[in-house]
C-alpha cells in the first residue's frame, strides 16, 4: 500500500510564514485568497512509502474561497466600555481640514474652537480645553491649551488610526480626561523585508495653501525605520463678507481676505526600533514648528489702530500681531509579552515653547515709551516655554475570564514665563496615578468592566512683579511701587475616581452600558491669572482657592446592525459639583486692563445631557446614506449664573450623507463620490456676554479613486467646502466673539503617491528567519 506524506520544507515555511505576516500588517483590507493556488505554491510533490504493491491514484479537490478580514477596530469597540469612534489614514485623507482637530470635526459629539486656518482645539460633547485628553503614541500631549488661540502641535499627516472617546476617562488617562480623549495611534512598522514610502500633495482654494508630505522606510527582520516631512504654507483666508464689525467699529476687509491670518508648518518625525516576538522598543521623535499670524483687527487693546496698506500689500506675509510655536517631542514604547502578562512602559519628554509677538501698547501705569533697559525684547507680549517628563507603566495579565490590567503614570511639567506683558503665573506641576481595570468575561456575549483609580497632584506657582511701578494710594500719599500680580503658591489635589461598565454583544446588536466619576486638577490659568487677555478684550483674574472638580457621567450606546442598514444611539448624563468656568462680572480694570471688563474664575454645580444618533442605509452596492445628528444641553444650577448654559456650548446639529461608490475597473479602484447636506439649528441658549448666532446650511462634496500606475495606486481626493459660500457663524469658534463669519468657499485637492519594495534576502537570512 502507498502512503501519501506532504513535508514543508524550509522555503515553504517561509513563505507561510510570509503571507500571515503580510496579512497581519495590513489592517482595514480585505483580502481574498484562492485556497487552491495557495496549496499550488507551497505544496510539494508526495512522497511515495512502499507499503504495499497498489497506489491510490492523485486526488483534486477545489477548496472554497477564503476572507481574511481584519475585524480589529470593530473587537475595539465591542470590547471598550465608553463610547468609541475609530478613525484610519483613508478617512483623514477624504475630509482633509486645516487641522487634525478639524478634520475629525465631521464625527457626531466633535467640534473645534477654530481659530485662522491652522489653528484649532477639540471639543467633546461641549467640553475643550483642558478637560479633553490628547494621547500622541500613548503619552498625554501637554502644550500651552488652556488658550483659545493655542492649537494642537500635531501633524495629521504623520497619524496613524485616531481613536475618539467620548466621555469621561479620567480612569485610564487621570485628570483632564474629565470629558474625553482623542488617543493618535502611531503608523504600524512595515512589513518585515520591505522598503517603501510615499508623497502626499495637498493644495487648497480659500487660502492659496500648498503643502508636501513626504514618507519613507525600510525593516529587516527585526529593526525598522520610518521617517516623514511635512511642509505647509497659506495666505490669509478668504470670509464670504467684505466687512466685520469689531465690537462698534466697522473693518473693512481687502478681497475678503482676514489680514494677517497667512502661516507656515513644518513636521519632522522619525521612527525606529526593535520588534521581536515576544520584545519591542520604539522610539518615536518629532518636530513641529508653526508660524502664524493673529487677525490684525482683532487683537490687542485697540484694533483701529492697524496699518492696512501694510497687511493689504501681500496675502502671505506674516506681520504683526503672530505666534510662533516649536514643539519638540520624544517617545520610548516598549514592551515584553512574557507568559500570561503584558508589560508596556511609555517614557516621554517634550519641550514646548511659545512666543506672541505684538507691538508695544502701553496701558495703566506702564510707561508710553518702552524702556531701552529692559532686557525683553519690545515686540515679545508673551513667551511660555515648557517642559515636560512622563512615566506610564501597565501590566495586562489574563486569568481564566478575568483581564486585569495595572498602570502607574507620573508627569512633571516646568513652565517658565516671559514677555512684557502677564496673565498666567510661571509654575511646576507634578502628578501621580495609580489604577486597576478589569474586564470580566461573564460569557461569549456579556463583558462586565470596572476600575479604580487614584491620582495626587501638586502646582506650584512663582511670584510676579511688575517690570514698571504703579501709583498707589495709601495713607494721604501717593507712592511709587513695583505691584505684585501674582505670589507664590502651593496647591496639592487628590481624588479617588471609579468606573463600571458592561457590554452585552449579539451577532446584529450591542449593548454598552457606563457610569463614573471623574476629576480635574485646576490649572495656572484658572488659579493665578491677572492680567489683559489681548485675544479676548477682557481681563481675567484666576481664584486660588478653586477645589479640583468633579464629574459625575452615565452613558449609554445601543447598536443595531443588519445587511443593508446600522443604528447607533448613544444617550449620556453628566453632572459636576463644582464646575470651574470663566464668569464675567460688572467689574472694569482701569489699572492694568485699560478699562476692560473683568472675567473672574469660578465654580457652580452644572447639569448636562445629550446624545448622538448614526443611521446608515445601503440601498445598492454602490450608493449608501447616512445620518449623523448630536444634540446637547447644559445648565449651571448655582452661582451667579444660575439658570444659563455653559460658553461654547454647540447647537443641534444633523449631517445627511450620500455616497456612490462604483466599481469602475481594475486601473480604478474605491471610487467615491459624495455629498454632505449639514444642518445646524439656531443656539438662543447662552451665558452673557455671549451673542446668539443664527442656524445655518452647508453643502460639502467629497470625491476620490485610486488611479494605478504601473505596480503602485496613486490615491486623488478632491473636496469642495462650503459649495455654496454660505455666510455663517458657528458657535463654537473663537472668532465667533466679534462676529466674524467662517472660511468661504475651499477646493481641496489632495494626491497620494506610494512606493514600496521587496529587499533582497540571502539564503542565510530565510534560515534564521524560519
Amino acid at each position: 500500500m502507498t502512503i501519501l506524506s506532504y513535508q514543508l520544507s524550509d522555503w515553504q515555511v517561509c513563505l507561510c510564514s510570509r503571507i500571515a505576516a503580510t496579512c497581519r500588517s495590513l489592517p482595514l483590507i480585505i483580502m481574498l485568497i484562492t485556497a487552491q493556488r495557495l496549496c499550488a505554491q507551497i505544496a510539494p510533490p508526495p512522497v511515495k512509502t512502499t507499503g504495499d504493491s497498489s497506489s491510490l491514484p492523485p486526488l483534486n479537490k477545489q477548496l472554497q474561497e477564503v476572507i481574511i478580514q481584519d475585524r480589529h477596530i470593530q473587537d475595539r469597540r465591542q470590547n471598550e466600555s465608553l463610547n468609541v469612534d475609530i478613525v484610519d489614514r483613508s478617512f483623514i485623507q477624504r475630509h482633509l481640514g486645516g487641522s487634525l482637530m478639524q478634520t475629525l470635526s465631521r464625527l457626531p459629539g466633535i467640534k473645534t474652537i477654530g481659530i485662522g486656518s491652522g489653528q484649532s482645539k477639540p471639543l467633546i460633547r461641549g467640553l475643550g480645553f483642558n478637560r479633553v485628553v490628547v494621547v500622541d503614541k500613548g503619552v498625554k500631549h501637554e502644550g500651552q491649551q488652556w488658550g483659545a488661540d493655542h492649537g494642537l502641535e500635531i501633524d495629521q499627516f504623520a497619524a496613524g488610526e485616531v481613536e475618539l472617546i467620548k466621555g469621561a476617562a479620567s480612569f485610564v488617562y487621570g485628570s483632564d480626561a474629565i470629558g474625553g480623549a482623542i488617543d493618535i495611534k502611531p503608523a504600524q512598522a512595515p512589513p518585515v523585508h520591505t522598503f517603501g514610502g510615499s508623497v502626499d500633495l495637498i493644495g487648497k482654494s480659500n487660502n492659496n495653501l500648498y503643502g508636501v508630505s513626504a514618507n519613507i522606510f525600510s525593516r529587516s527582520n527585526h529593526l525598522f525605520f520610518d521617517a516623514r516631512m511635512t511642509y505647509q504654507d497659506y495666505a490669509d483666508y478668504r470670509v464670504p463678507t467684505d466687512k466685520v464689525y469689531v465690537y462698534d467699529y466697522t473693518v473693512d476687509l481687502y478681497k475678503n481676505r482676514l489680514r494677517n491670518t497667512a502661516g507656515k508648518e513644518t513636521g519632522i518625525h522619525l521612527n525606529t526600533g526593535y520588534i521581536g516576538d515576544h520584545f519591542k522598543s520604539i522610539f518615536y521623535v518629532s518636530n513641529t514648528y508653526s508660524k502664524s499670524g493673529f487677525f490684525a483687527n482683532a487683537h490687542g487693546l485697540e484694533p483701529r489702530m492697524v496699518n492696512t496698506a501694510l497687511h493689504d500689500a501681500s496675502a502671505r506675509d506674516i506681520l504683526l500681531p503672530r505666534q510662533q510655536v516649536n514643539h519638540f517631542k520624544i517617545i520610548n514604547r516598549s514592551a515584553v509579552h512574557a507568559g500570561h502578562h503584558h508589560l508596556e512602559m511609555e517614557l516621554g519628554y517634550q519641550h514646548n515653547f511659545r512666543q506672541e509677538f505684538s507691538g508695544y501698547v502701553n496701558h495703566g501705569y506702564m510707561p508710553p515709551v518702552y524702556p531701552d533697559t529692559l532686557r525683553i525684547p519690545d515686540n515679545l507680549e508673551r513667551e511660555f516655554d515648557k517642559r515636560v517628563y512622563s512615566l506610564n507603566l501597565r501590566d495586562e495579565a489574563q486569568f481564566g475570564h478575568h483581564t486585569l490590567k495595572f498602570g502607574i503614570t507620573g508627569e512633571l511639567q516646568d513652565n517658565t514665563i516671559n514677555g512684557w506683558t502677564f496673565l498666567v503665573p510661571a509654575f511646576k506641576q507634578e502628578s501621580l496615578g495609580a489604577f486597576v481595570y478589569d474586564k470580566y468575561a461573564v460569557n461569549e456575549h456579556l463583558l462586565l468592566h470596572g476600575a479604580v483609580r487614584y491620582d495626587y497632584g501638586r502646582i506650584g506657582m512663582f511670584k510676579y512683579t511688575d517690570w514698571f511701578p504703579s501709583q498707589v494710594n495709601g495713607n494721604g500719599s501717593t507712592q511709587a511701587q513695583y505691584l505684585v500680580r501674582a505670589n507664590d503658591l502651593t496647591r496639592s489635589f487628590n481624588s479617588l475616581v471609579w468606573s463600571a461598565g458592561m457590554n452585552y454583544n449579539l451577532d446584529q446588536f450591542e449593548l454598552k452600558a457606563n457610569i463614573g466619576k471623574s476629576f480635574r486638577m485646576p490649572i495656572a490659568k484658572e488659579l493665578g491669572a491677572n492680567g489683559v487677555n489681548y485675544h479676548y478684550f477682557n481681563y481675567e483674574r484666576g481664584d486660588a482657592s478653586l477645589s479640583a472638580e468633579q464629574s459625575y457621567q452615565a452613558d449609554l450606546s445601543l447598536s443595531w446592525n443588519r445587511q443593508r442598514w446600522s443604528v447607533i444611539l448613544s444617550p449620556f448624563y453628566n453632572y459636576f459639583p463644582n464646575y470651574i468656568y470663566l464668569n464675567p462680572t460688572p467689574d472694569h480694570d482701569y489699572y492694568y486692563g485699560a478699562g476692560n471688563q473683568v472675567f473672574q474664575y469660578a465654580q457652580s454645580k452644572v447639569m448636562r445631557y445629550g446624545g448622538e444618533v448614526q443611521l446608515k442605509y445601503r440601498f445598492l452596492p454602490s450608493l449608501s446614506a447616512e445620518v449623523l445628528g448630536e444634540y446637547l444641553y447644559a445648565e449651571q444650577l448655582s452661582g451667579s449664573k444660575k439658570g444659563y448654559t455653559l460658553p461654547f456650548s454647540p447647537p443641534v446639529s444633523g449631517l445627511f450623507n450620500l455616497t456612490w461608490s462604483p466599481a469602475v475597473n481594475k486601473n480604478f479602484q474605491h471610487t467615491y463620490l459624495s455629498v454632505d447636506y449639514r444642518i445646524t439649528a439656531s443656539q438662543h441658549n447662552i451665558v452673557p456676554p455671549e451673542k446668539k448666532t443664527k442656524g445655518y446650511q452647508l453643502v460639502n462634496l467629497q470625491a476620490g479613486t485610486q488611479v494605478r500606475f504601473f505596480t503602485q495606486p496613486i490615491a486623488i481626493s478632491l473636496q469642495v467646502q462650503n459649495v455654496f459660500d454660505t455666510r455663517y457663524l458657528n458657535h463654537t469658534s473663537f472668532y465667533r466673539l466679534i462676529e466674524l463669519p467662517e472660511a468661504g468657499r475651499n477646493i481641496i485637492l489632495s494626491l497620494k503617491i506610494p512606493f514600496s519594495g521587496q529587499q533582497t534576502v540571502s539564503a542565510h537570512a530565510h534560515h534564521s528567519n524560519k
